[in-house]
């Protein structure tokens, strides 16, 4: 199936617009928010670091290192709002310092550096590594590759091979589990995070890698599809932060509840559901997620069992489960669904030490509640 005749000259919703929101209004809060993240001259809410002539990193405030997660994050960001030079940037940044050319993990990316580029791991994360493939297709649909580490659309290809390809020759570890073709948590382990799973990426996949992979992507898709709805807790629709590839929790150091990686669970059905409108979207399971945060106050969002029991302790990053939620209502509709947007459109970036990861997903959401999150096709 080609999406390209059907998706290349779509509108996407405007989620802001048709709750009544000011246009004018809409793509001012975009433009600006862009510049409180991405500008110097905002410093209580800026995590991307220009470096030199040709660098920059996006900065994990909280725990002052530099993440596979953000700078993949930050490439799509740039993509989505046309810069070239930051997404250039950024791209350069990874290439120089994060990527890895030997060991059992040659040909990913360490998923953690210092900001002077010294690594912190040499294991990858692979929620970065499928941003990235994403994020250099778009750059290569854009602006079309270059040579060298530009030639953007070549490297998201040799990745996604490596990703599902890495081990048949004794040489460490895929990222994806061949069988079930479910992402792992990382690639020497056999559970996953169901926050990693975006289908809808997993779709584009299918259209763009090598002729050789795309029936592996096709398969990832659907399979993604029914993981998110099987971790996801049957009320609450709360999933845990890790899960065993049956769906259920693994608790292991404490990862088997819904905190902050979980977040990203209903960023994830919401955009999967505008791009694609896949009947096998778990929308329901945003709906309950939804439904669960109706009547809490944010200032009382804390860690839960997936079944909704709150412990003491509280959210480490509430203003970004305030930007998740609502970015689930790309996919849902009625009472609960316009709450959480409007708790978004009035809820500040966030500022301060631990800003990074909520203001992510903040710009995320603001993208995509605009229709200004997009698939870029080959022109």
């Amino acid at each position: 199936m080609s999406y390209t005749a059907t998706f290349t000259n779509r509108n996407y919703r405007n989620v802001w617009k048709e709750y009544g929101y000011d246009e004018e209004l809409i793509n001012r809060k975009v433009e600006n928010t862009w510049k409180l993240l991405f500008d110097s001259s905002h410093p209580e809410t800026q995590i991307y670091f220009p470096v030199g002539d040709d660098l920059g990193y996006m900065l994990d405030t909280g725990n002052d290192d530099v993440r596979t997660e953000g700078m993949s994050y930050g490439m799509m960001m740039a993509v989505q709002m046309d810069d070239q030079d930051i997404f250039d940037r950024l791209w350069k940044w990874s290439m120089t310092y994060m990527y890895m050319e030997e060991g059992e993990n040659a040909g990913y990316f360490a998923w953690s550096c210092a900001p002077d580029g010294s690594k912190n791991a040499y294991g990858p994360a692979p929620d970065g590594e499928e941003y990235f493939a994403l994020a250099l297709f778009f750059a290569s649909h854009r602006w079309g590759d270059g040579t060298g580490i530009y030639q953007y659309s070549k490297h998201a290809k040799d990745l996604l091979h490596r990703c599902i390809h890495k081990g048949e020759n004794n040489d460490g570890y895929p990222m994806w589990n061949p069988e079930n073709k479910l992402i792992k948590f990382v690639p020497s382990v056999e559970f996953s995070d169901p926050s990693y799973h975006l289908p809808h990426f997993y779709e584009l996949f299918a259209l763009w890698s090598y002729e050789e992979d795309r029936n592996f992507w096709k398969e990832a898709a659907i399979a993604s599809r029914q993981y998110i709805a099987k971790s996801a807790h049957p009320i609450t629709g709360l999933a845990p932060e890790y899960a065993f590839y049956d769906g259920s929790p693994n608790h292991i150091r404490g990862f088997g509840h819904f905190f902050s990686d979980s977040y990203r669970v209903a960023c994830n059905i919401g955009l999967d559901y505008e791009w694609f409108q896949d009947n096998a979207c778990p929308v329901v399971v945003a709906e309950k997620i939804q439904a669960f945060f109706a009547d809490k106050d944010p200032e009382d969002y804390r860690r839960y069992k997936i079944d909704g029991e709150p412990f003491d302790e509280k959210a480490l990053h509430p203003v970004g489960l305030i930007a998740a939620n609502a970015m689930a209502s790309l996919a849902t509709s009625g009472d609960n669904a316009k709450k959480a947007v409007d708790l978004f459109w009035n809820t500040p970036v966030r500022t301060g030490k631990r800003r990074y990861y909520d203001n992510c997903l903040y710009f995320f959401s603001l993208l995509a509640l605009s229709g200004r999150f997009k698939i870029w096709f080959p022109s």
